[in-house]
């Protein structure tokens, strides 16, 4: 091993230690110089490569000194090095025992090395190798030569005041800046990043977000801020890569196969006893013959049309809202399901948001305009089923179905009546149909969990904690039944695989959204409940909404 120096602490004396103030001083001194010990060489002072944040408690010395290429030395040095690592062991155990001391810190005696050797095996030359790699494979940290010369050049008297750092990001790959600030917040953060591209160039992203653990608002009013820095190639999502194009094809083909079976399924009278039989009887078992269905298909395309042309108009809502805010989408990912022909589409964000408000404008964006094309289909659909002269395009469905929404039902009972609507079958246009499962989709898709569309417009209108709380009683809604019905569960756990993580932050995630904007997503929410939350039996049967004593 090579050469080693001792690591000195400032001396303090009697005088020193007696006064409050320096106390304080010296404690914070000693607090540095522990966090220091915590990634360094504990002879040496070496700092490791690993970084900052991780506390080996025993590890082997990463100087340049240390020469272990000398094989003539290798047998007598094996056994000094492992009692100095354990050497080590023992002092950190003291310093994160009784606080840091300069005289407990002290390597011990010779005599007590043979005690410590109990103490566990050291990081080998295979463990050590392996943290370098994780943090090869990691995410790309700040430079520290820029965090010092962002916060010589951008913070200062007149911006932010910087009085700590933490680290940023979900691996802690950036810096977070806590202090105070010195302007309104708006105007500083269009200071900091103007001058952060002229100082850096186009390297690093900063974001504003609220102080993570204020106890107290900001003086100046709303709450208090802090400023995180994050490198551009990782606070930026990823390109689509050609995979992601042929996987949202496929999804795409098959979203159009279950549009076409709700389309036949929706003509339940029409179809071969056979084939209900093994639709609907679960003792079924032989399958039948499929070619029966190929006569069906062309009278389930309006349906299934209306199906696809709710879903397009849904992406099409969202382009049209981040194209002059030039946010960049994704390509949806469709998917597919037989009840509703399909659940929506995941289409994510490829490049930040500059602030909430355009997170609000932009998930609200597809779910209006879906709802509006699918309400369409629905009143229209309505207004046909009532007319003489469409009778031969209807079709029978049971009753039942219009207790699944208490919305739509109520919708449908004030439009046919109560004579058709009190009875085993109701005769409806298949616009009906594909209208009603287009408000279904655009309801499962507002709802305010994740980032679904409706996740996302309560995080950017009332923040990441209201999501929380919206979100757990939504989970806690669809895990009873209260919600959807029997889509409820299948919703819930789809939700739980794809979409339960929350949208990541916008660049200004502090100032506020407008109070029109707030409005706006709560009567969304309402009309989300009153869509998805079924009609209950003692309701249904008073307002004739099916036989209920029949089934």
């Amino acid at each position: 091993m090579g050469t080693l120096t001792s690591c000195s602490f400032i001396p303090l004396n009697s005088e020193f230690r007696s006064n409050p103030v320096r106390r304080a001083f010296r404690e914070r001194i000693q607090y540095h110089q522990l966090s220091r010990l915590r990634s360094s060489c504990y002879f040496c002072g070496e700092r490791s490569k690993l970084g900052r944040y991780i506390d080996f408690g025993r590890f082997t010395c990463f100087s340049s000194n240390n020469d272990t290429s000398n094989e003539g030395e290798s047998g007598s040095n094996a056994s000094k090095d492992s009692n100095l690592t354990t050497t080590l062991a023992e002092g950190a155990e003291e310093r994160n025992e009784n606080g840091f001391n300069p005289e407990k810190s002290r390597p011990p005696s010779a005599s007590s090395k043979s005690s410590l050797s109990s103490v566990g095996p050291t990081y080998n030359n295979f463990q050590v190798d392996s943290f370098k790699l994780m943090e090869l494979l990691g995410p790309e940290k700040v430079d520290p030569a820029d965090v010092k010369l962002i916060k010589d050049k951008l913070f200062g008297y007149t911006t932010f005041w910087v009085t700590k750092e933490e680290p940023f990001g979900d691996l802690g790959e950036g810096i977070l800046f806590l202090g105070n600030l010195r302007g309104k917040r708006e105007d500083v953060f269009a200071k900091l990043q103007s001058q952060l591209v002229e100082v850096t160039g186009d390297k690093y992203n900063l974001f504003m977000v609220e102080e993570p653990d204020s106890d107290s608002p900001d003086p100046r009013g709303g709450p208090r801020v802090s400023f995180g820095l994050l490198r551009k190639e990782v606070s930026e999502p990823g390109p689509t890569t050609l995979w992601q194009y042929v996987i949202a094809l496929l999804l795409f083909l098959l979203t159009i196969g279950s549009s076409v079976e709700l389309g036949i399924a929706s003509q339940i009278n029409r179809l071969p006893p056979e084939v209900v039989k093994y639709f609907t009887d679960p003792n079924a078992i032989e399958p039948p013959d499929m070619e029966l269905l190929f006569p069906f298909v062309e009278s389930a395309l309006p349906v299934a049309y209306g199906v696809l042309g709710v879903l397009l108009f849904h992406e099409v809502g969202h382009f049209l809202a981040a194209f002059p805010r030039k946010v960049k989408l994704s390509i949806p990912f469709f998917i597919p399901n037989i009840t509703l022909g399909s659940f929506g589409a995941i289409t994510q964000f490829k490049s930040i948001l500059p602030d909430r408000s355009t997170k609000v404008d932009i998930s609200l964006a597809g779910p209006f305009a879906g709802a509006v094309l699918s309400f369409s289909m629905f009143a229209v659909g309505l207004l046909l089923s009532s007319n003489p002269a469409a009778a031969g395009d209807l079709v029978q469905v049971p009753s039942m179905l219009f207790q699944g929404s208490l919305f739509l039902g109520l919708i449908s009972r004030a439009t046919l009546g109560y004579t058709a609507m009190h009875a085993a079958t109701v005769s409806i246009h298949p616009l009906v149909i594909a209208g009603w499962c287009g408000l279904t989709i655009q309801a499962f898709n507002m709802l305010p969990v994740g980032c679904l569309d409706g996740g996302r417009a309560v995080q950017g209108a009332f923040g990441k904690g209201a999501l929380i709380g919206f979100g757990l009683t939504t989970y806690t809604l669809l895990g009873l039944g209260v919600l959807g019905g029997p889509l409820s569960l299948p919703w819930g756990l789809y939700v739980l695989l794809c979409q339960r993580t929350p949208e990541k932050p916008c660049l200004n995630d502090v100032t506020e959204v407008g109070t029109w904007r707030k409005t706006l997503v709560v009567v969304a929410t309402f009309l989300v409940v009153l869509t998805l939350l079924p009609v209950w039996d003692e309701l249904a049967e008073e307002l004739g909404m099916g036989l209920v004593t029949a089934f």
